[in-house]
Parts: structure tokens; C-alpha cells; sequence
């Protein structure tokens, strides 16, 4: 006696494609509807044509102040974030001691915290205790203060940028494996050797990611540098703040036009990261 298997028809997953399209399309539409509005708006808010707007906004000397100044001050903290970030990440990814777990939780903090919190706890760290007496040997040894100073657009900018240079950087030595390290011990290698001669050449994309990420974070950053640098003219103002200042005063067209050279900035950065591998070292 044969027995005939019962087929079930199959549906389609032309429905479950579809649902999961115009779910997702919505965010999409509203990003790319954002940078069009602001495309739009520079076309439409005045009788000159769009790049005559870019040029005389960019003419401005506060303007170009906030460029220049935005452009250095990342630079030094995402030096600063690779240097902090390298050895704490490879430690992270390398060793289990006490306390690792807390230790982890404590470099997501800067992460997951308001900016504006990180701005003002800054700013009461410098205002009391060591702080205080840090800002005093500072400013005996340089002539600048930290706080309301380019200092402390560097800071604010660093305290923000680290945290996300060191989450790549323990994924990345989490990606590398540590058999080649461990022969080279075997072949007579100290560790630091080890580390400066395997390690670190082979975590030479997640360095490159690790400071594209940092620089584009403190490029954006805004809450902290307002609360513990300010916002002063041809002094603390950078690109964030500058938006901010302008906006302020009704020029929405500069405002406008900062922002869509901070955009066409994070586009140049995502591009990089993308080229140097992020789903690797990114999670």
C-alpha cells in the first residue's frame, strides 16, 4: 500500500520582501528627503546661484575660523583617541583580570551619557579637586586655560571620539588571531616586540577605521564643547557650534551651508570606512 506525500503549497515571499521594503524605505526616504530639503533651501532662499551662497558664506573670517580650528582640533584628538584606544583595546581583547567586566562597562559610559552630561562633568572636574589644580599647573605652563579655551574643544571632542576608536580596536585585535604573536615568542621575541612587529601591523585597517571614526565623531560633537568649552567667536567656535551661532542670529543660510559641508565631511568618512572594512571591526 502506497502512501502519497502531501505537498503544502509554498507562498510567496513576494509579501514578506515587500512588508520589510516599506518598512525600512521610510527611514531611508526621510534621510535622503533631509539632504534634499537642504539642497533646496540654498536654491531657494535667495536670487544667487548655489555655489555663489557656499562662497560668500565661506568667506566669512568666523566662518573660516570654525573650519580651520575644527579641522586641527579633530586631528589632535583622534591622535590622542589612537593612542589611548591601541593599548586598551589590545589589553581588552588580549587578557582576562579582575574587573575586566566593570572596566568594559565604565568605557561605554562616554557612549551611552548625554553629551551635554559629559560636557558638564567636565566641567565641574575642572572646577574642583585635581582638576582645578591641573588647569592652574596648565596654564602656569602654557599661558592657556582649559576650560572656555582650545583645550577644551579638544577635550570635550577626545572625551566622546575615545570611546568609539576603542570599541574598533578591540574588535579588531579580537579579529586578529594570536597564534603568530604566540610563535614569535617561541622564536625568542620579548612581548612589546611581539606586539609592535605582528600585532599592530596586521590592526593596520582597524587603525584606519579606528581614527576615520574618531575624527567624524568629534567632528559632530556639540553638547560637551558648548557646556565646557563655549561658543565664542574667533575663539572656541567650531563647525557644530557654528551652526548653532548662526542659527542664533537668523542666517539660516550659513547655517545651512556649514551643514552640508559637515555632511559632505561624514560622507568622506563613511566612504573610507567602508573601503578599510567596518563590518569586520565594527559591532
Amino acid at each position: 500500500m502506497t502512501h502519497n506525500p502531501v505537498r503544502h503549497k509554498v507562498r510567496s515571499d513576494r509579501p514578506f520582501f515587500l512588508g520589510l521594503g516599506i518598512l525600512g524605505s521610510v527611514y531611508i526616504i526621510l534621510i535622503a528627503a533631509m539632504l534634499i530639503a537642504d539642497l533646496s533651501y540654498m536654491n531657494t532662499s535667495s536670487d544667487d546661484s548655489l555655489w555663489s551662497l557656499f562662497r560668500t558664506t565661506f568667506q566669512s573670517p568666523e566662518i573660516r575660523f570654525a573650519i580651520k580650528l575644527s579641522l586641527i582640533s579633530c586631528t589632535i584628538s583622534t591622535i590622542l583617541s589612537l593612542w589611548v584606544a591601541v593599548p586598551i583595546g589590545y589589553l581588552m581583547s588580549r587578557y582576562r583580570f579582575p574587573g575586566k567586566g566593570f572596566l568594559d562597562s565604565l568605557l561605554d559610559i562616554p557612549i551611552v551619557l548625554p553629551p551635554l552630561v559629559v560636557g558638564l562633568s567636565l566641567l565641574i572636574l575642572f572646577a574642583t579637586g585635581p582638576g582645578k589644580w591641573f588647569e592652574e599647573q596648565f596654564l602656569a605652563l602654557t599661558g592657556s586655560r582649559i576650560t572656555y579655551a582650545v583645550p577644551g574643544v579638544i577635550l570635550a571632542q577626545f572625551m566622546v571620539a575615545c570611546a568609539f576608536a576603542v570599541r574598533t580596536m578591540r574588535a579588531t585585535f579580537d579579529e586578529i588571531t594570536s597564534r603568530r604573536e604566540q610563535v614569535a615568542l617561541t622564536l625568542g621575541c620579548s612581548r612589546s616586540q611581539a606586539f609592535w612587529m605582528v600585532s599592530l601591523p596586521e590592526a593596520r585597517d582597524g587603525l584606519v577605521v579606528a581614527a576615520t571614526l574618531a575624527w567624524a565623531r568629534a567632528l559632530g560633537e556639540f553638547g560637551p564643547i558648548l557646556i565646557f568649552a563655549g561658543a565664542t567667536r574667533m575663539k572656541t567656535e567650531v563647525m557644530p557650534t557654528t551652526v548653532f551661532l548662526e542659527m542664533s542670529v537668523g542666517n539660516i543660510e550659513a547655517a545651512v551651508a556649514v551643514s552640508l559641508l559637515m555632511i559632505l565631511a561624514a560622507v568622506i568618512v563613511l566612504s573610507m570606512v567602508r573601503l578599510f572594512g567596518s563590518e569586520r571591526y565594527i559591532r
